[in-house]
């Protein structure tokens, strides 16, 4: 497809799409009321926006913005696959995974110029990549690769899940030209995948947590899940002691609590139903 066409098509098809915007629901913290250093409550997740079709070469592009945490989501469509695909008539979907350098606090020396990406970029990468490939019919996408590309352009805590979120609509964008074009026989996108944070912060457990409360966090969770109800990947580590059965289960019921909305405004964007 000719670039002139992509950006044709693209504005015609993303221009009607409204952004997104939601607040959770709230819930004291603790027994005297107090919310946290940024005004949310235990349970509120931070105002969300997806706003699609920012980037005009793009088969599909998003711009996600958690709270104060903004990452640009591209999708790239290759009529190629891995090695280890060809000749299977499988598709296939990766991710890679950057920030700009300030957008954190203090600069953070562009990982490119140190010729390979560092543990923990390699790390979010492989993690965006089984999320999104959790979602999509390979078979239906024929032999061909989806590159999602998550560019951090201001972090403040959840670029990871972020990133998941806001690549599985882009994703859903460039597959949606694939049908439009008639080149798969059927949407190659089976379910929503969408990502959040939770944690246990001072003894408390808290939703979509920000940078100041992951920097001091007890333990940090990672949860992953599909508009199924089922869990993609979940992410857990104790920074501090331990934490219990109960604990842990509170974390996944706050984070499916979050999720869920996350997965409205999924579907407000792509609307799989209409392709089934």
């Amino acid at each position: 497809m000719l670039l002139s066409e992509r950006q044709r098509l693209s504005v015609e098809y993303y221009t009607p799409v409204p952004c997104i915007e939601w607040v959770g629901g709230r819930l004291r913290v603790g027994e005297n009321g107090d919310m946290r250093s940024d005004g949310r409550q235990a349970d509120q997740p931070r105002q969300t926006r997806i706003q699609p079709g920012v980037l005009a070469a793009a088969e599909g592009s998003v711009l996600i913005e958690v709270g104060n945490t903004k990452v640009i989501c591209s999708a790239t469509l290759e009529h190629r696959v891995p090695r280890f695909r060809r000749g299977s008539g499988l598709g296939w979907v990766t991710a890679e995974y950057g920030m700009l350098p300030r957008s954190t606090t203090t600069r953070r020396p562009r990982e490119g110029l140190k010729g390979r990406p560092s543990g923990r970029t390699a790390e979010i990468q492989r993690l965006i990549g089984r999320s999104l490939r959790a979602a999509v019919d390979m078979e239906a996408l024929g032999e061909r690769i989806v590159i999602v590309d998550c560019d951090v352009i201001q972090a403040d805590g959840g670029t990871r899940t972020a990133s998941i979120t806001g690549g599985w609509v882009a994703m859903a964008m460039a597959m949606e030209q694939l049908l439009n074009y008639g080149q798969v026989p059927r949407l190659p996108v089976r379910r929503y995948v969408a990502a959040i944070s939770v944690g246990l912060v001072d003894g408390i457990e808290l939703l979509d947590l920000c940078y100041e409360e992951d920097s001091r966090a007890q333990v940090d969770m990672n949860v992953v899940m599909t508009s199924d109800g089922d869990f993609v990947e979940l992410q857990a580590s104790a920074e501090a002691g331990t934490f219990t059965k109960a604990q842990c289960d509170e974390l996944i019921r706050l984070a499916q609590g979050g999720i869920e909305p996350l997965i409205v405004a999924q579907r407000r964007l792509v609307d799989l139903d209409n392709h089934a």
